[in-house]
């Protein structure tokens, strides 16, 4: 039955022959996310290339929260971002290149420039709906709470919504279904590169973890020093690269923009594959639609519910235009002879070795444990606001999520189970249809948000002209 489920969220539910004798194959969820990015970007009259300016602003304007235990906006960003910048911008990036070529990276920009208005969209809509949160302090909220208020009747409001109950059920195995994934990812990459045994990964991971996240507000404090650290290394290190190749950017570009079209392509499968492993990619590594980022964006204290809605966009943009584009530049700087017949981690790490030496693998691997790390902490406090709506507000219910979570490392970390990591899947496919549902009726609000939130910044503007 999970196969079954995984198949029709995530199998080819539609295949459209191509010329050539290539193809597209079209799962559910793409068929789902790239119209409604592009329906959201017209509906924002363009917003990610219009209001690009005004997500820097929103980012370099003073922190404007004025509640105590609450979190700000760049805050709120750096928590969605934690979870964004994951192991799926190494792993995921090398799997969109080796099965769709150069040109995987082209779609996979396309993606995120829709998926940013997306973003927009639902951020925006967690800010509108937000609760106080009893347990934490601040805020908190997210799809399941705007659900929630489309569909249940005011008379009967302390009563649970159905599908904002499926929608908060889906979030929490989606994220146990990843933390065994994470657990793997870091042992894997431990293991291979300073040869340390699974068990003491092990041990070692969830004691760290289970300091930060038992603890009631470590998890954001932890995530400000971390992931501004481990993205600015990442990106520092990748322009380094870059500019030691620098005679290479032109035709790497040409690579990536030819094959983008099929006009040369570097593996079999032709044009279908490579639009196709370039939009995935785009689409599961930003996150967009999926409703996770909304229950770290709920819980900003912000002065305006659109300024939260832009700093999320703009989390897509660092995800997929930045971080997932410094792994892409690795690899298409190695000439081709070192890399020849490697897959996953193996390709990256071997590209990393030419360009830096041995310190190259060692390098990939302690930042994938610190990508995969940050992840992980930042899916326990987007599960604070689900578990919150299924169970209350109590203790219990959030600490035995947590004791689970860390459970799920731990097996993570000393064996792959891929029926547990089918059902995280599952569980990010469910959420994303849910969310679209309440989306596209709740869109006016989120609009009229916007409308007036440009209209206070012309204010703005005028009056210190």
């Amino acid at each position: 039955m999970i196969q079954q489920i995984y198949n029709l969220l995530w199998g080819d539910l539609i295949t459209i022959p191509l010329p050539g004798g290539s193809s597209l194959g079209l799962s559910l969820l793409v068929i789902l996310l790239i119209p409604s990015g592009i329906y959201f970007t017209i509906r924002t009259r363009f917003l990610p290339f219009r209001l690009f300016p005004e997500m820097i602003h929103a980012v370099l304007e003073k922190d404007d929260k004025s509640r105590k235990d609450s979190i700000s906006g760049i805050q709120a960003l750096i928590v969605s971002t934690a979870c964004r910048v994951g192991m799926g911008n190494l792993v995921g990036v090398v799997a969109a290149i080796s099965a769709g070529g150069a040109g995987a990276v082209f779609w996979m920009w396309l993606i995120a420039v829709f998926g940013a208005s997306t973003a927009f969209m639902e951020a925006t809509l967690a800010q509108i709906y937000k609760e106080k949160d009893p347990l934490y302090g601040g805020y908190r909220g997210g799809p399941a709470y705007y659900i929630h208020a489309l569909f249940q009747k005011t008379s009967s409001k302390n009563r649970r919504c159905v599908l904002a109950v499926l929608f908060a059920l889906s979030g929490l195995i989606c994220w146990c279904g990843i933390s065994q994934v994470i657990g793997n990812s870091i042992s894997s990459a431990v293991e291979n590169a300073f040869h340390i045994p699974p068990i003491y990964t092990a041990v070692i991971l969830v004691l760290i973890a289970a300091v930060i996240v038992l603890r009631k507000n470590a998890t954001v404090k932890v995530l400000d020093i971390m992931v501004p650290i481990m993205a600015g290394c990442y990106f520092l290190l990748t322009l380094f690269i870059i500019i030691k190749n620098i005679h290479l950017l032109p035709s790497v570009f040409q690579k990536i923009f030819m094959e983008a079209f099929g006009f040369r392509q570097a593996v079999a499968g032709g044009i279908g594959a490579v639009i196709m492993n370039g939009a995935k990619r785009g689409l599961f590594s930003n996150e967009a639609g999926s409703g996770s980022a909304p229950c770290a964006a709920a819980a900003a204290d912000i002065s305006h519910p659109a300024k939260e809605g832009l700093l999320q966009s703009l989390g897509v943009f660092i995800d997929t235009l930045l971080i997932c584009s410094c792994s892409a530049m690795i690899m298409l700087m190695t000439p081709p002879g070192f890399i020849d017949g490697l897959q996953g981690m193996d390709l990256l790490q071997e590209s990393m070795k030419y360009h830096l030496g041995n310190f190259g693998p060692i390098f990939i691997a302690v930042i994938l444990w610190l990508f995969s790390f940050s992840t992980f902490i930042g899916i326990l406090f987007y599960a604070r606001s689900n578990i919150a709506y299924l169970f209350g507000d109590n203790w219990l219910s959030q600490t035995l999520y947590k004791i689970l979570a860390l459970a799920m490392l731990f097996v993570g970390c000393l064996a792959a189970y891929t029926f547990v990591w089918d059902l995280g899947d599952i569980g990010v496919g469910l959420m994303t249809i849910f969310n679209l549902i309440a989306l596209f009726p709740l869109a006016p609000k989120a609009l009229s948000q916007l409308k007036e939130y440009e209209a206070i910044r012309k204010k703005e503007k005028k009056a210190s002209a």
